[in-house]
């Protein structure tokens, strides 16, 4: 377990004692208003797909941010195009002079709800239920946006007390759908987002109650592969063994992506890494992801290695015909979505074309494969002695009892790798609601509420213990 004891310090005294306990009960009294907020997000359908929900619904929790950090104390909050079509929510607030100056960044876009049935809550209705709140994005990434939001108020801005550092505000609007928008407003419009502190607010604590900064981010890869074997879909009774098989064809080149110890197995992609930092239990892994009696997690490293050191594949989706209402043919024609995690060091390009190579060499009986790219980023790795980590190491410890840990992250968020580049003197802290607990992207999506008051706390004394640095 990664931990720095000098970073959990305040640098210049910021955080004593009365200070922090007047703001952990402040946040306590906005708790209430926090699940209002979260309660409004959640019922409004934010999936930034035309094709399955209304857009106007992207549309009006743009606005919703846009009036809630308005009263807040936020200034200049509007809806900004981006280049995918969708809306950025942005906006600022000065500090005093000096001051450095901070990020901050959400999503408001979800998940879709995937299965309904699978749902024990209506998935856009906040209900709480055995101490957790239920929705979706109740913490990926609404959660964050609660958070934002009381320890906002809790530091005074709405009442016109301002704030200890200069403050930006980012709401990206499409980042679930990987269609890069924000990461293309980047460059077009830098003023935005140059800050000398990031708090990229999309990740969470390694377990519920443990302040956890994620440094390590895996790249991502998708493709998606059509197999055609006929002109057309044939009666299995009556040509059924010697017809070729698409669908069979296709399960054949997935399988050939893992070998019998489920490792990933593309060729030309290194899958060896070993990872240094906080330490995963494969039995705490197997709660969380609630793996059945007898079944086996994959890979033959560690849970970490897998996780964050590794290039994982993962098959998304497949167009073939459901069970029900299927009829007795032959597949002509099939696809599945595949997406490849990229561990940091190996590039997400590189690894994507080796991915390509292997689906095509891959068909069986001499099956037409073609490969379409989908989406694609850069793994991150954060830069973490600077004034920001140690001033969020001290807020961390206030606000929990408990020392910082450094941990990876198996999912991807490109936009990391964007700022890095545009602003390489910038500190970059990657933090959040979203622990284990939360089953983000998968029916029954919750929050545990400490999670939001706890971190709501840490950020407001980040924000103290930050501007401290520069007085």
């Amino acid at each position: 377990m990664t931990t720095d004891s000098a970073e959990t310090t305040d640098p210049a005294g910021a955080l004593g004692p009365t200070d922090a306990e007047a703001l952990r009960a402040r946040v306590r009294e906005l708790m209430p208003r926090a699940k209002e907020d979260l309660t409004r997000l959640v019922a409004l359908r934010s999936v930034a797909d035309p094709r399955q929900f209304p857009p106007e619904e992207c549309a009006a929790t743009a606005d919703y941010l846009v009036r809630a950090f308005t009263e807040a104390g936020l200034r200049d909050m509007r809806r900004v195009t981006t280049p995918d079509g969708t809306d950025a929510v942005v906006g600022h607030a000065p500090g005093p002079e000096g001051a450095p100056t901070v990020l901050l960044y959400c999503h408001y876009d979800v998940q879709p709800p995937l299965d309904d049935a699978a749902w024990r809550t209506p998935p856009f209705e906040l209900t709480e239920r055995d101490g957790r709140w239920y929705g979706r994005g109740t913490a990926d990434c609404k959660g964050n946006i609660a958070m934002h939001l009381t320890a906002l108020r809790a530091l005074g801005g709405e009442e016109g007390e301002g704030f200890p550092v200069h403050l930006k505000f980012v709401a990206e609007g499409s980042e679930e759908q990987g269609t890069g928008g924000l990461e293309q407003l980047v460059p077009q419009r830098p003023e935005l987002f140059d800050a000398d502190c990031l708090l990229v607010c999309d990740t969470g604590n390694f377990a519920l109650g443990l302040p956890t900064a994620t440094t390590s981010l895996r790249g991502l890869a998708n493709v998606v592969v059509t197999v055609s074997t006929l002109e057309g879909e044939m009666h299995s009774g009556m040509f059924g063994g010697p017809a070729p098989d698409a669908l069979a064809a296709l399960v054949r080149i997935l399988d050939s992506l893992r070998d019998e110890a489920g490792n990933t197995t593309v060729k030309g992609l290194a899958a060896d890494g070993s990872w240094d930092g906080v330490d995963y239990p494969a039995e705490q892994f197997r709660a969380d992801v609630g793996a059945l009696d007898g079944v086996s997690l994959l890979g033959s490293g560690s849970v970490a290695d897998e996780l964050w050191a590794r290039p994982a594949v993962t098959v998304l989706g497949i167009d073939c015909p459901p069970v029900v209402g299927s009829s007795a043919a032959v597949q002509a024609k099939v696809r599945a979505r595949v997406s490849l995690r990229v561990p940091p060091g190996t590039d997400a390009e590189r690894a994507r074309a080796a991915l390509t190579e292997h689906l095509l060499a891959a068909a069986p009986w001499g099956a037409r494969v073609e490969v379409e790219p989908e989406s694609a980023g850069q793994p991150f790795r954060a830069r973490t002695d600077g004034p920001a980590y140690r001033a969020l190491g001290a807020a961390f410890r206030a606000a929990y009892g408990k020392d910082m840990v450094q941990s990876g992250q198996g999912g991807s968020i490109p936009l990391c790798n964007v700022l890095a580049a545009q602003f390489p003197e910038a500190e970059i802290a990657l933090i959040g609601v979203e622990e284990p607990g939360c089953l983000i992207h998968a029916p029954n999506e919750s929050v545990d509420p400490s999670e939001i008051e706890h971190m709501a706390l840490a950020e407001a004394l980040f924000l103290r213990s930050y501007a401290a640095t520069r007085s």
